[in-house]
């Protein structure tokens, strides 16, 4: 694999606006009459709903990603498929609606890896993000390239561990329809294409169905705790399976002195995300 050490180091810095449309859009899509957020300010993750991407039609890629030769900021990898492993993201301030925001975005690493599926590389951003001048929100982000599919995909492998047993304390089902992720995609500007052309996710990509968003997951999560009545300082999520589109799905939450730990788990049982908040 091509050494891409000398992109360590590279930035961006991108500026935009907490408004309040993309709010209404996300209290909507989580099915809230009143959200269970300060009035305001923008939520926990919230901040996924600005800085959205803005590559040319032209410059789109086959997965509907920008290519990567239309990046300034990402090497061009030639793995071609993509996924968003995991964050870890420290609130500092609340950021009011309205404020301006800028983010520097940061390459921390990237490091090659050998997997069950081939060759991997893990690339690690680092998003600054001040509101009105004031540091707001700090999160490291893990995005995993990968290669293409086998010529035949493969059925959805069965739960490698027991399906989870442990008792939450809170637990909420979802069914993660067609319309659910269409309008996370909507709402988020991601035009990656496991996420709404099912052809594409199991021709091209080998999966099962139409793939649920990590981030949108990882935004249900952080919901069902606000919904428990957490007011989250910090959020550590790892996603481990993908969740398919046309099953429902379990939030689950157990509280862990005064945070809380959180996993998705499929309707086998198995654990596709976990989170822990303080």
């Amino acid at each position: 694999m091509d050494d891409y050490s000398a992109w360590v180091g590279r930035s961006e810095t991108r500026e935009d606006i907490a408004a309040a449309a993309p709010l209404a859009g996300l209290a909507a899509l989580l099915d809230h009459d009143v959200p269970p957020w300060a009035s305001g300010t923008v939520p926990p993750l919230g901040h996924w709903l600005y800085f959205l991407p803005t590559a040319r039609q032209s410059e789109i890629g086959e997965d509907g990603h920008p290519r990567r030769d239309a990046q300034s900021l990402l090497p061009p990898i030639p793995l071609p498929r993509r996924m968003w492993a995991g964050s870890r993201v420290d609130f500092l301030a609340p950021v009011p609606v309205g404020a301006a925001l800028t983010r520097v975005t940061t390459i921390d690493a990237i490091k090659p890896k050998r997997g069950a599926s081939g060759d991997l590389l893990f690339v690690t951003l680092r998003h600054d993000i001040t509101a009105d001048g004031v540091a707001a929100i700090r999160e490291e982000q893990d995005i995993v390239f990968r290669e293409p599919a086998p010529a035949s995909p493969v059925p959805a492998a069965p739960p490698a561990r027991p399906a989870e047993t442990e008792p939450a304390d809170a637990v909420r089902s979802v069914l993660p329809d067609p319309v659910l992720l269409f309008r996370y995609s909507a709402l988020t500007f991601n035009a990656h294409r496991i996420h709404y052309d099912r052809d594409y996710a199991e021709g091209v990509e080998g999966y099962a169905g139409l793939v649920v968003h990590g981030p949108l997951i990882a935004t249900l999560l952080i919901d069902h705790a606000l919904r428990a009545g957490f007011a989250p300082r910090a959020f550590r999520f790892r996603a481990e399976a993908p969740l398919i589109d046309g099953a429902p799905f379990d939030l689950c939450l157990t509280r862990d002195g005064g945070g809380a730990r959180l996993w998705a788990r499929d309707v086998a049982g198995r654990i596709t995300m976990r989170a822990d908040l303080a």
